[in-house]
């Protein structure tokens, strides 16, 4: 560690004001700072001691999502391998020959078959989102002249698990730009923005090329083969066209987005956020608080046309999307509201929405994304409200 030590501070000079690189400054302090203790340190006591600076609560929120990406892996290649051996398919694509070449079979009840097959859907899409979002983000930074922030390294994690397996990596490419640029750096970098940048990515390529990331085909990743996720079987018949059960949803063994299937893992990420004090329980419970009431009020009501809105909440729960953005993106500390009672009520007007999206419009039942965002565009309005109710009632209080 030492002589990689040695090897930055011999860069440095050239890279600070006035050397020869100093337009790629940005550049050398994030591979500076990401592999070893930043330079500029507090040597005295006068300053309030806190474990949690940016860089480790980013950190954090990637190892809480550590299980949602394991899982994404196992179950994209599990879900292919299940197709592939039940409906007799051979595999095709440079995915295949690469398993034949290592000597592994399409088998689902193999362990290794399965996350190794699904190494192959997720890592590029990984590596496109880190390679052309980072290439925003240096390009920014550069401009702008100060340090890469590493909130993307969060975002770039966070947007291959809400996409299909099969998506074109182009596509990937085109919608992080969008939302880097658009969703982040238009105002003004990491902790202006005020929407969820890889939520504004997976909203921009749903509606730009919604071929490719909603309907039957996109979720099994398998050539030649028309799946169905279990919302669209919710949404043509209800709990009684499930192919699935509800421990097998709950697990997370059923086609969908990436890393989004399994509610288990979405609840060790939970656990991770809400005991290192970086996620907000209070949005949490606030929004699952939320999403029962709606359904309980939808069951209530009944209809014999729309089979969502019979739909009990205890499917709802491990169905599509929930659980990710509830634990993930509804707590993002940037887009999310800051006061304590603004949070009970954002958490709970997700809930609500995006549980409202899902029944009334069948022509979009994952409707969480949808939901966040739009209050997202409402939480500094919840904040200015809470705040002036606590001045008005200490102002009665002191009058």
């Amino acid at each position: 560690m030492r002589l990689v030590e040695n090897f930055f501070d011999k860069l440095r000079p050239s890279f600070e004001k006035g050397g020869k690189y100093e337009k790629f400054y940005a550049l050398y302090e994030a591979a500076d700072t990401f592999l070893l203790t930043p330079p500029d340190k507090t040597k005295n006591n006068v300053h309030v001691a806190d474990s949690l600076d940016f860089k480790r609560t980013m950190i954090m929120v990637a190892w809480a999502l550590i299980p949602c990406v394991f899982f994404a892996m196992y179950n994209s290649g599990y879900q292919a391998n299940l197709i592939l051996d039940s409906q007799n398919l051979e595999a095709v694509g440079w995915r295949a020959e690469i398993m034949r070449f290592i000597g592994l079979s399409f088998n689902p009840d193999s362990h290794v078959s399965n996350m190794f097959y699904g190494l192959l859907f997720f890592l590029p899409a990984y590596i496109v989102t880190m390679t052309v979002g980072g290439l925003w983000e240096a390009l920014f930074a550069a401009t702008r002249g100060h340090e890469i922030n590493e909130g993307f390294v969060v975002s770039g994690l966070l947007f291959p698990l809400t996409l299909p397996p099969t998506i074109p990596l182009w596509q990937i490419a085109v919608g992080i730009s969008f939302g880097v640029v658009i969703g982040k750096e238009v105002f003004g970098g990491t902790g202006k923005n005020i929407f969820n940048p890889a939520l504004t990515a997976r909203v921009f390529l749903f509606f730009a090329y919604p071929a490719q990331i909603s309907g039957d085909a996109v979720w099994t990743a398998v050539d030649g083969y028309t799946g169905a996720t279990a919302l669209s079987e919710l949404v043509t018949g209800g709990i009684s066209a499930l192919s699935t059960n509800w421990s097998d949803a709950f697990w997370g063994f059923i086609p969908g987005s990436m890393g989004e299937t399994s509610t288990i893992a979405c609840l060790i990420g939970a656990v991770v956020l809400i005991g290192s004090g970086i996620g907000s329980w209070r949005i949490m419970l606030s929004c699952l608080i939320g999403m029962i009431c709606m359904s309980m009020l939808l069951n209530s009501v009944g209809s014999e046309t729309n089979p969502m809105m019979n739909v009990p909440w205890t499917w709802h729960l491990v169905l599509g999307s929930f659980a990710f953005a509830t634990v993930f993106m509804a707590t993002d500390p940037v887009s999310a509201t800051q006061t304590t009672t603004g949070k009970w009520v954002y958490g709970f007007l997700i809930g609500c929405l995006g549980l409202l999206i899902r029944a009334i419009n069948p022509a979009y039942p994952e409707g969480w994304m949808l939901a966040i965002l739009f209050m997202n565009a409402f939480a500094p309005l919840i904040d200015w409200f809470v705040l002036n109710s606590n001045v008005k009632r200490r102002s009665r209080r002191v009058s």
